[in-house]
C-alpha cells in the first residue's frame, strides 16, 4: 500500500463517456466531429471514439502515426496545424493524409514544395475574448486577408477546398459562432468565385460536456445557435461537409485524479495564528500545468485514507498545496481553507480529462506523464450535482 500512497491515479470512467457522442449527433446532426488528440491521447478514448466512426484533429507526425496505427482510415484524419514542420509533411504525404489548414502566405508556398497535393483549408480567426484559451493571436488569418491568401494558392496550383476556425477553448459567447459561420460564408463566396471547389467547413472546438444530476449530457444552447447559423449560410443543398474539432467536450469528464498528501508543515506567523502547507504528488510540470496553460480552476474534494481511524481534528485551515518537485514556484493553491489532513490522504479531483496530463512533462526525474490508471465501469455519471455539495469542494 506504500506504493499507492506515494503516487497519483488517473480513473478514466468507461461508459459514461459513451453518451457523448450521442448527444452530440442529437445535438448538431449535421456536424461530424474529428476529435483533438492532443486535449488527451488516452488510447481507452481514442479506441472508443474510433469504433463510433468519429474522425480525428492531428497536429503533427506522432498524432498521425498513433492514429493510423490504431486503423483509423487517413480520410478521417484533418492535419489541423496551420503551420507545420518539413517532417510532419512529409510523413503526412507518404500516408496519403489529405486535409490540412493554413493560414500564411508562408505555408502555402512550403505545402507546394512538399504536398502539392494537400486539400488546404483555410483557417480565419474568429476570437471569443471571454474564452478559457484564446487562440486568435497565434493563428487564423483575418477575414481581410483571405482574398491575397487565396489568390496565393491559386497562381500556386494548389487546391483550397473549405474554411476552418476556432474560438478558443471553453468558448463563452454564442455570438462568436454564428459571426464565425457568417465570415465563413463570405470566404467560401471569395473562393468560388476564384474557380476553387469549397466543400467542407471546420467550426473547429470551443465546446464542453458535462452530465446533469439525471445522467444527461449538458450541451446547452450552443448546438442552436451553430445550427441556426449553419442553416442560413451553408444550407444543406449547398452540399458542404461540417466537421468540429471537440476536444474537451469528450475528454474533460472523462477522469478523476486522485493525488495523495505525503508531507506537511505547519506555519505560525508571527500573531500566532497557523497556516498549513501540504505537499502533493502532482503539480504545476503535471496534471496540473492547466493551471498554467489552459486557465483551469480545478475543484478538490477530501478524501480520507481507509487504512487510518477516522480523523476526529474538526478544525480547519488556510492552507497551501504544493507540487512535488524542488522548484517553489510549483505551487497549486495557496490560502485555501482545508480540514486537517494526514499524511496518506488524498485529495480527489473531478473532470480531469482535459488538457492535463497530456501536458505534463517529467521534470525533476517525476514521472508525472506515467500515472497510475484505473479503468471504471459505470453504468452513470453525475458531476453538476457535485459542485457545491460538500463544503470542501472548490468550485471549479
Amino acid at each position: 500500500m506504500e506504493g499507492i500512497a506515494n503516487s497519483r491515479w488517473l480513473l478514466t470512467l468507461c461508459v459514461p463517456f459513451s453518451p457523448l457522442p450521442q448527444a452530440w449527433r442529437a445535438a448538431m446532426p449535421r456536424v461530424v466531429p474529428f476529435y483533438a488528440v492532443k486535449c488527451n491521447p488516452e488510447p481507452g478514448i481514442l479506441k472508443l471514439l474510433n469504433a463510433l466512426g468519429a474522425g480525428f484533429d492531428c497536429a503533427c507526425k506522432g498524432e498521425l502515426d498513433m492514429m493510423l496505427r490504431m486503423g483509423v482510415s487517413p480520410n478521417r484524419i484533418i492535419f489541423a496545424h496551420p503551420c507545420k514542420r518539413a517532417s510532419d509533411i512529409r510523413y503526412a504525404r507518404e500516408h496519403n493524409v489529405q486535409y490540412t489548414t493554413f493560414d500564411t502566405v508562408s505555408e502555402l508556398h512550403k505545402i507546394a514544395q512538399m504536398n502539392p497535393d494537400f486539400k488546404c483549408v483555410l483557417r480565419i480567426r474568429a476570437d471569443d475574448p471571454d474564452a478559457r484559451v484564446p487562440l486568435g493571436l497565434k493563428y487564423g488569418a483575418e477575414v481581410s486577408e483571405a482574398d491575397v491568401l487565396l489568390r496565393t494558392a491559386k497562381e500556386l496550383g494548389l487546391q483550397v477546398v473549405g474554411v476552418s476556425f476556432h474560438v478558443g477553448s471553453a468558448c463563452q459567447n454564442l455570438s462568436t459562432f454564428s459571426g464565425a459561420i457568417v465570415n465563413a460564408r463570405k470566404v467560401f463566396d471569395e473562393a468560388g468565385a476564384l474557380g476553387f471547389n469549397m466543400e467542407l467547413l471546420d467550426i473547429g472546438g470551443g465546446f464542453t460536456g458535462h452530465f446533469d444530476e439525471m445522467g444527461n449530457v449538458m450541451f446547452g444552447v450552443i448546438a442552436n445557435t451553430i445550427n441556426a447559423a449553419l442553416a442560413t449560410n451553408f444550407p444543406p443543398e449547398m452540399g458542404v461537409r461540417v466537421i468540429a474539432e471537440p476536444g474537451r467536450y469528450f475528454a474533460e469528464t472523462s477522469s478523476t485524479l486522485l493525488t495523495p498528501v505525503y508531507g506537511q508543515r505547519d506555519r505560525v506567523a508571527a500573531d500566532g495564528s497557523v497556516k498549513k502547507d501540504y505537499w502533493l504528488t502532482d503539480g504545476l510540470y503535471g496534471s496540473f500545468n492547466c493551471i498554467l496553460y489552459d486557465g483551469q480552476n480545478p475543484g478538490y474534494k477530501v478524501v480520507r485514507s481507509p487504512l487510518m481511524a477516522d480523523s476526529t481534528d474538526s478544525r480547519t485551515f488556510l492552507s497551501t498545496l504544493w507540487g512535488p518537485t524542488c522548484d517553489s514556484a510549483d505551487c497549486v493553491y495557496k490560502d485555501v481553507t482545508l480540514p486537517v489532513l494526514r499524511n496518506g490522504d488524498w485529495l480527489m479531483w473531478n473532470n480531469a480529462g482535459a488538457y492535463t496530463v497530456a501536458g505534463a512533462c517529467d521534470f525533476n526525474g517525476i514521472e508525472f506523464t506515467t500515472p497510475g490508471k484505473l479503468y471504471v465501469w459505470s453504468d452513470s455519471a453525475v458531476d453538476a450535482a457535485e459542485e457545491g455539495a460538500d463544503e470542501q469542494v472548490m468550485n471549479a
